[in-house]
């Protein structure tokens, strides 16, 4: 039997797809049909990308037309996906923090390389220098942000902006900080899930009032995992600097860490490297250096990814107390290591001044499917 195409589209109005409120063939969702005899082939548009209604779809066309044109047609039905983009769904607030210019972040490869005493010793050192600074202590599962600045047993306030109740941060040195720290009791562990972790985190960004910001410094956890992933997919990083000693073993980390940040999926800009625990010199030996973890070793990785080296910081007895003390040790004066420590954020600025220069702002990643990222 050799069909027409008046035949096969009064069959197919025999249909009618759920959510919609005309036939198939009124709404428009048959796009071509071909006939090879008794044969036939449609080109149909859906809005519903599912499995599940994809499978409808094409047995209810494979019964219209045994039905009602001819039931021993070979019926073949291409599938066309338009389904529209939510962007509300997508999107995962990509939106600036009102007020803050500059959004940095300190991360590691690895965990114990001193990236929070750096974290806060940076963020000091640029309020020294006369930046507006807060500090979003990142790193969930264990924050230290608490004692190093000297906030340690502190619990944030609230306030009401534009109608909202928003957290207000602690402020300790000249410097605003919030910390998941301040919300959970000292000796308790935090023992949350990939999701809640992020959750935390967006509530820390989004939940709190900022003010005016030159520059929020972001101290991650170590590695690379959802935290990060949530970070870049909630806002727009200025940059971000990595932290390594000059260990072997942490600087295969640091490099994954740097080429994360690469990722064509995330590309935020590096600002640099710093080595941490770089050296030993011993009070007594003033001239001496004894090169612990091994020596020049973040140099060497900065220059083979092409990176910036913003500073060597030396294994100092006064770091470690200082951060126990809640003191950070760049206000320690004029000091050798403190002077140290304001070098590396003079860098810091440098990078981010230079960066600002050459680059456009940095977007925040959007998540558009399971296996990736995109920006936009």
């Amino acid at each position: 039997m050799k069909l027409t195409k008046e035949v096969v589209i009064a069959a197919l109005q025999h249909i009618t797809l759920p959510n919609e409120n005309q036939n198939i063939v009124d709404s428009g969702a048959i796009k071509n049909i071909q006939l090879f005899g008794s044969d036939v082939e449609l080109d149909v548009e859906i809005k519903n990308p599912t499995l599940q209604y994809k499978k409808k779809v094409e047995v209810d066309c494979l019964k219209a037309i045994h039905e009602h044109a001819y039931e021993k047609s070979k019926v073949k039905v291409n599938l066309i996906v338009n389904a529209p983009v939510n962007e509300k769904e997508n999107k995962i607030k990509g939106n600036p923090i009102p007020g803050v210019k500059n959004i940095i972040a300190v991360s590691s490869g690895k965990g114990g390389v001193g990236k929070s005493t750096i974290a806060a010793n940076l963020a000091v050192g640029l309020s020294d220098l006369g930046y507006k600074v807060g500090v979003i202590d990142a790193d969930i599962y264990g924050p230290s942000m608490p004692i190093m600045f000297g906030l340690e047993g502190e619990t944030p306030t609230t306030v009401n902006v534009d109608g909202k109740s928003k957290i207000k941060p602690l402020e300790s040195y000249g410097v605003k900080l919030l910390s998941i720290g301040f919300f959970a009791q000292s000796q308790q562990a935090v023992v949350w899930r990939g999701p809640m972790a992020s959750k935390a985190l967006n509530q820390l960004l989004w939940d709190t009032h900022w003010g005016e910001l030159d520059y929020l410094v972001v101290d991650l956890p170590p590695g690379t995992g959802d935290i990060h992933l949530s970070l870049v997919q909630s806002i727009p990083l200025t940059g971000a600097v990595v932290v390594s000693t000059p260990q072997h073993i942490a600087l295969a980390d640091a490099r994954k860490g740097v080429n994360m940040f690469r990722m064509d999926s995330i590309d935020v800009p590096v600002l640099g490297m710093i080595e941490n625990m770089s050296y030993f010199t011993p009070e007594e030996l003033p001239d001496n250096k004894y090169y612990i973890f091994g020596k020049e070793g973040a140099k060497g990785l900065a220059e083979q990814m092409d990176i910036d080296l913003l500073a060597e910081i030396p294994i100092v007895q006064s770091i470690r107390e200082a951060a126990d003390a809640g003191r950070p040790a760049i206000l320690q004066g004029a000091t050798p290591i403190a002077i140290e420590l304001l070098n590396m954020v003079k860098n810091v600025v440098a990078s981010i001044k230079k960066r600002n220069v050459a680059l456009p702002p940095t977007s925040a990643v959007q998540t558009t499917h399971s296996a990736g990222c995109s920006t936009k």
